[in-house]
């Protein structure tokens, strides 16, 4: 078997569903399997699961037993000789496993540890944290103070975004972010998988470290977009910081001498972070003016006009040649919703991209789902909206 694909689960069952069904697309032609770990979610996922994908495994976890241990309960029952670890608030594209899979980065002499890819949100902005350097005192003291934004080429201030490289370029980094992580089985086993000790936040940075010193090259690859959600799974509060804070002490503390600099500037990176999520959370609410749907269903809009409340501009899966004249000048919030019954993922990611505005967001409705989904930003949740038959 070529690949495992191994998502591990924690109450998002409706992102969980679309998910998986844009893994399955993106395996159409690799010999490939998908695991499922859930961490005992309160939700109706392990449900969900049996009833719409019997055939895919699922691992019913008794405890919600940490990000680490989770995935490494799912590698341990793998059986491809590449595995990939990726968030259950993804959408993959139907060719994003096979352009990684055939690419030079895996010859047989390759020294390629972790290859990650391109990572947008639900507004299709490039996420950051896609590639990444190792979080020294200093590089973190240049995120926590913005030194980063300030001096984007200067190399002395650039490096924990990798800012050296652009992301549309593929090339050589230290970090990859755990969200989407594809490495060679043997590999992940010889480190030891994610360390259990880590309950969260620095499993992905310890990860990424402990191959490079195996002699690995780590490699952020550009040539496939992958949505995360990215604030779906975890909410940004100051439990989160705190977590946040005592994983990355435990980073540097294994790997390097323990350091009162580090300690002091996570705590005050900590105390500035909580408040400006704090303060995006209160400015990230937005009121939708109109909506465009790209679908011929002609019953979905009626539908759609009357959960809204608001007429819906119904565009034909040819919208590429409408909708920019559409979202021309517009100065309202406009959201644009996908019916992914009549289009492939790579085609709504591509749109998410092509068409990100400050004004524009996205819902899809995945194939044969009664819900659409999305987010809005990627420091709330995303938002589920069930759509009645």
């Amino acid at each position: 078997m070529q690949l495992s694909v191994i998502i591990l689960n924690y109450n998002v069952r409706y992102f969980l569903e679309q998910c998986v069904l844009s893994v399955q697309a993106s395996l159409q032609d690799i010999d490939g399997e998908i695991i499922v770990i859930d961490n005992n979610s309160s939700d109706d996922s392990c449900q969900m699961m049996k009833t719409r994908f019997p055939h895919i495994k699922l691992i019913e976890n008794k405890e919600n037993t940490g990000f680490p241990k989770g995935n490494n309960i799912g590698v341990a029952q793998a059986r491809g000789e590449y595995i990939c670890i990726l968030n259950p608030d993804t959408v993959v594209a139907e060719d994003t496993f096979v352009k990684i899979l055939n690419s030079q980065l895996l010859t047989p002499n390759s020294q390629f540890g972790i290859i990650g890819c391109k990572l947008v949100d639900g507004t299709g902005n490039f996420l950051p944290e896609s590639k990444r350097g190792i979080p020294t005192p200093w590089v973190a003291f240049t995120k926590i103070f913005g030194l980063y934004k300030i001096f984007p080429k200067v190399q002395l201030f650039n490096q924990y975004y990798a800012q050296q490289l652009n992301e549309n370029h593929s090339g050589k980094v230290e970090i990859l972010v755990g969200a989407f992580m594809l490495v060679k089985r043997e590999l992940y086993n010889e480190v030891g998988g994610f360390d259990e000790n880590c309950f969260m936040y620095s499993d992905d940075i310890d990860l990424s470290y402990m191959v490079l010193k195996k002699g690995k090259v780590n490699y952020y690859f550009s040539e496939t977009t992958v949505v995360h959600y990215k604030g779906e799974s975890t909410v940004k509060d100051e439990t989160y910081m705190s977590r946040f804070q005592e994983a990355m002490n435990y980073f540097y503390t294994k790997h390097f001498k323990k350091s009162t600099f580090f300690s002091l500037f996570m705590k005050l990176g900590s105390f500035l972070f909580t408040k400006l999520k704090k303060n995006k959370k209160t400015t990230s609410k937005r009121k939708i003016e109109s909506y465009i749907l790209i679908s011929s269903n002609e019953l979905l809009k009626e539908k759609l006009e009357k959960l809204l409340g608001k007429n819906v501009k119904q565009l034909s899966t040819n919208f590429k040649n409408e909708l920019p004249s559409l979202l021309k000048g517009i100065n309202s919030n406009v959201e644009i919703i996908f019916d992914q019954n009549e289009l492939s993922f790579l085609t709504i990611i591509s749109a998410f991209e092509k068409y990100k505005c400050e004004k524009v967001t996205f819902k899809i409705i995945p194939n044969h789902c009664n819900f659409m989904i999305g987010s809005n930003s990627s420091n709330d949740r995303g938002e589920v909206i069930l759509i009645n038959d």
